[in-house]
């Protein structure tokens, strides 16, 4: 039996001893009837990877990471009380009247914020749907430290790259105290961690109808260049949907199994591991499933 190391992670401790349980079971191995030796074999080591995989999800998942957890048909609670850009309170029922979009992001952030916030006031200059008529946009800072000063900068910044016409609440940068944000965060499935003086997260649009029902969510694509990209028809649909109280689930799934976040380039990169271990199991399910054909179709031409 391999040695446990005691001075580290109990979890990573029970990792190990029960993927070392797995490897004595597999080793002794059970009989596959019909089945080459070698492909025997073949099978052996990539049950060993799916079990210590398992393993590796289900205690590792124990802590929670940044990301989204999509709620659709959950409701955002609008009794919450948030500070608008001029330091007034204002409950998110007086703001929330029609398909909004809601992006969880914090003003001070170095890397995904701005971008996100950026495509949004661009994708805003390209649709069709008039902005304050048909929809509005919330930014809410998941940063309980930052004031209303640094909304308000925000919200000069970014609202002045709108160029067409945009009334004055069509989009609205809010703070708010940690309760507030934790349970909007919360009923939206907005996952993130703090570090250091600033924090990991994802980004994400997400469409929220005047009851309060999340309808949809939008991730937009980030360039190697740092830019996100949002299309406008799928920016004017997920109103239109919203609008009409509809949940549209999208292939955000697919997008996370295939990308991952890297905190420190604060980017998403290609999951390469994921990516090839299904592409591994893939071909082997096929090449299992031709190994266990043959040898009935052999008999059966020789009958």
């Amino acid at each position: 039996m391999a040695n446990i190391n005691p001075g580290i992670n109990p979890g990573v401790n029970e990792k190990r001893r029960i993927f070392i349980t797995v490897l004595t079971v597999y080793s002794k191995g059970g009989k596959f009837e019909r089945v080459t030796k070698n492909l025997k074999k073949f099978i052996n080591i990539v049950l060993i990877i799916l079990a210590y995989s398992t393993v590796n999800l289900t205690l590792g998942g124990q802590s929670q990471e940044p990301g989204i957890h999509e709620h659709l048909g959950a409701k955002i609670p609008l009794n919450l009380t948030f500070k608008d850009a001029d330091g007034k309170d204002i409950k998110l029922s007086r703001i929330f009247t029609k398909s909004t979009v809601l992006a969880f992001v914090y003003y001070r952030c170095p890397g995904l914020c701005d971008p996100l916030m950026t495509e949004v006031a661009d994708v805003i200059n390209k649709v069709d749907l008039e902005p304050g008529v048909d929809y509005d946009v919330v930014s809410i800072s998941f940063d309980n430290r930052e004031t209303s000063l640094d909304a308000k900068k925000k919200k000069q910044v970014f609202t002045s790259l709108v160029t067409r016409s945009f009334p004055d609440s069509a989009w609205r940068f809010l703070t708010g105290d940690s309760l507030a944000i934790k349970e909007a965060t919360d009923a939206a499935g907005f996952d993130f961690k703090r570090e250091g003086d600033g924090f990991i997260h994802t980004s994400v649009l997400i469409f929220v109808s005047k009851d309060g029902k999340i309808c949809r969510y939008l991730y937009p694509d980030l360039t190697a260049k740092k830019k996100f990209g949002i299309l406008p028809f799928d920016f004017e649909m997920a109103n239109l949907e919203t609008a009409q109280g509809k949940e549209v689930p999208v292939i955000g799934k697919m997008l996370q199994f295939c990308f991952k976040y890297d905190p420190e380039g604060k980017t998403y990169t290609v999951n390469l591991l994921k990516i090839s271990g299904a592409g591994v199991l893939f071909f082997t399910a096929v090449f299992v499933v031709f190994v266990l054909i043959k040898p009935k179709k052999e008999k059966s031409k020789k009958r």
